[in-house]
């Protein structure tokens, strides 16, 4: 690529400070230009509903980079401005302050947007989504001693969100829809582990159930009505119904979208001028053999800098495997893979389930397409390895501590 060249990057998050690191890592010497709708420094975002929610971390220390490496790296900064226009005919970007930024490449980073809650009552204050520091912050200064707090929504934000509001004293009532929590991403079998944590630990729990108002008075929040007419008393709710992905900007400018930006395993989009990575990306995955979207931290950390290389013109491929990670109360868990409904039909564990130290691998036939390791650390490379191997195990060897997981 000619010095002249112009990358712009839509999206200060994460993936967007790692594309301009891989940009200029790789070589490129062009115009790097960084667009971010928040006024603050790219950062990442696991923290708001862990650590810096809980109060033990810095609100800098989760930064991607601090002001003078962009600096020094030459990378232009445009915070608290929105991409409100794409114009690929013209590789034109129309910012909300009234400016166009001409590119070469375009990288999308939008990232994805909490589902709101469309019931009577949600617009008041004290009714909380979780997506940025600002939000983050509001909740921190709710989840005091006494505070009587309903999340509506089990998945890893409510659950990760009442296990720190938990034990910052407050008393905590989790709504979901389905039967048990994280019932989606982990079935039925793994899903219960976390109910029983939560349980454990003094959560109260209601499932199958739906909610039909906020009650409110004076703008504040006095609790949350169900549709049976139950109503759970609140001095505050957090809602963690799920996300969107945020593909506004592509859906305009003629990119093809479904369940995010559709983009090919080099991730560049319908337009080979433009690129999409994180939460946006729904990308060809060479290893899985389908389109795979996922809402994870690892994928806005290392897409980029496959999406760099392809801009630059070189041959890469984005195949690692979907990556997770949640601390609740005690147990720490992190989960390589994907095992969908459907792409599964047993669960071998390995160690202690009932005391949460244990490895679940979901099984496929005798081949693993998931696994997880729950309050037991340094096994997740061999267990990346058996799963990117495609090879078919002996599940009893499988089930065995004895047994290496590299001599499975």
């Amino acid at each position: 690529m000619a010095t002249a060249d112009t990358f712009v990057i839509v999206g200060g998050g994460l993936a967007g400070a790692k594309a301009a690191e891989a940009l200029r890592e790789q070589g490129f010497d062009g115009r790097v230009v960084l667009v971010g709708a928040e006024v603050h420094l790219p950062y990442e975002r696991p923290p708001l509903s862990k650590d810096y929610l809980a109060g033990r971390a810095e609100r800098t220390s989760f930064d991607v980079h601090d002001e003078a490496w962009f600096a020094d790296h030459d990378v232009e900064l445009k915070l608290g401005v929105e991409a409100i226009g794409i114009n690929p005919a013209a590789h034109e970007v129309e910012l909300s302050d009234g400016s166009q930024l001409s590119y070469t490449k375009l990288l999308l980073a939008t990232g994805s947007s909490p589902r709101r809650l469309p019931l009577p009552g949600a617009e008041v204050d004290s009714v909380h989504y979780l997506r940025t520091v600002g939000d983050s912050e509001r909740i921190k200064e709710t989840i005091g001693e006494g505070v009587r707090l309903v999340v509506i929504g089990a998945g890893w934000i409510g659950l990760e969100v009442a296990s720190t509001a938990k034990q910052a004293g407050a008393t905590v009532t989790v709504l979901e829809a389905a039967e048990l929590p994280l019932l989606r991403v982990l079935g039925p079998e793994l899903a219960a582990v976390f109910r029983d944590l939560h349980a454990a630990n003094g959560v109260d729990l209601r499932f199958g159930v739906s909610s039909e108002a906020i009650e409110t008075n004076e703008g504040a929040v006095t609790g949350v009505r169900l549709a049976d007419g139950t109503v759970i008393p609140a001095d505050a709710v957090v809602v963690g119904i799920g996300a969107a992905p945020n593909t506004k900007l592509a859906e305009a400018a003629g990119l093809t979208v479904n369940n995010g930006v559709v983009v090919d395993a080099s991730l560049r989009s319908s337009d080979p001028d433009v690129f999409a990575v994180g939460d946006i990306a729904n990308a060809a995955h060479p290893l899985l053999g389908k389109q795979v979207r996922v809402e994870h931290w690892a994928n806005a950390l290392n897409q980029p800098a496959v999406a760099a290389t392809s801009m630059l013109g070189g041959d890469a491929q984005y195949d690692e495997l979907p990556y997770f990670f949640t601390d609740q109360f005690d147990l720490g868990m992190e989960y390589l893979g994907l095992a969908e409904e459907g792409d599964y039909d047993r669960v071998v564990y390995r160690g202690d389930v009932a005391a949460r130290e244990f490895i679940a691998f979901w099984l496929s036939g005798n081949r693993i397409v998931a696994g997880m390791n729950v309050n037991v650390w340094d096994v997740t490379d061999p267990i990346k390895e058996l799963i990117r191997s495609g090879k078919d195990v002996d599940p009893d060897r499988l089930a065995d501590p004895d047994v290496p997981l590299d001599q499975i």
